[in-house]
């Protein structure tokens, strides 16, 4: 049996990673931590690695489009604590991360003794919700969710590059096993990335992710 802890810490802000890598050894325990810059970056080490115990997401970060991705990483790596650690103290950030899944929501200006403590009760059972939560009740509990577009509605085009390259790859009907194949990827990052897209997409299937990706790519091509 192996003490070998590990944690990733996904944030464009180098600095604060290197803060948040030192309380996870410090504080924490971690052995490993993992650090990058992008969500892309983020999954496919989470694909490659199914040791990650506490994966921290800060939503300002490229490939980032809020809570669905965090839920994407949840449905496929669900034994992975997932937390928030970002400078919005917007309350619909705040409950769409836990509605996702996310075991806390930390603020990044709470100070470096609280960001401890917050992220110690985590791996301990505990979400953690930040007291800003109560602070903010001027501001609506809840806002509906984008509804699905109809077949002569805009589509999303926010993809992450990967994201793009798995959609084409899912247009040609390939398997996640050729996918991870033809990209080099793990099939666990594959999987994660096409949790993504189907959220982004709105859709439940790889038939429908290829019929509103093809549109997608058309459109995007010839723009």
């Amino acid at each position: 049996m192996t003490d070998t802890k590990v944690a990733l810490v996904a944030d464009d802000d180098e600095f604060f990673r290197m803060a948040l890598r030192a309380i996870l050894q410090n504080r924490l325990g971690f052995t490993e931590v993992i650090e990058t810059g992008s969500l892309d970056a983020a999954i496919e080490h989470l694909g490659r690695r199914e040791d990650v115990a506490l994966a921290l997401f800060d939503l300002a970060m490229p490939g980032m489009q809020g809570a669905g991705s965090l839920r994407a990483v949840r449905e496929v790596r669900a034994q992975t604590l997932t937390a928030i650690v970002s400078a919005s103290k917007r309350r619909q950030d705040i409950l769409q991360a836990l509605e996702a899944g996310g075991h806390g929501y930390i603020p990044k200006g709470i100070g470096v003794a609280e960001l401890g403590q917050a992220l110690e009760m985590i791996p301990k059972g505990f979400i953690y919700v930040p007291s800003i939560l109560a602070d903010i009740s001027t501001e609506p509990s809840h806002e509906p969710g984008p509804p699905l577009p109809p077949a002569d509605a805009a589509l999303p085009t926010s993809f992450t590059p990967r994201q793009a390259e798995v959609l084409g790859l899912i247009v040609q009907g390939k398997s996640n096993k050729e996918i991870a194949r033809a990209l080099n990827l793990g099939e666990g990052t594959v999987k994660i990335h096409v949790a993504a897209l189907f959220r982004t997409l709105g859709v439940s299937s790889r038939s429908a992710a290829a019929a509103i990706g093809a549109r997608v790519l058309n459109s995007t091509s010839s723009a």
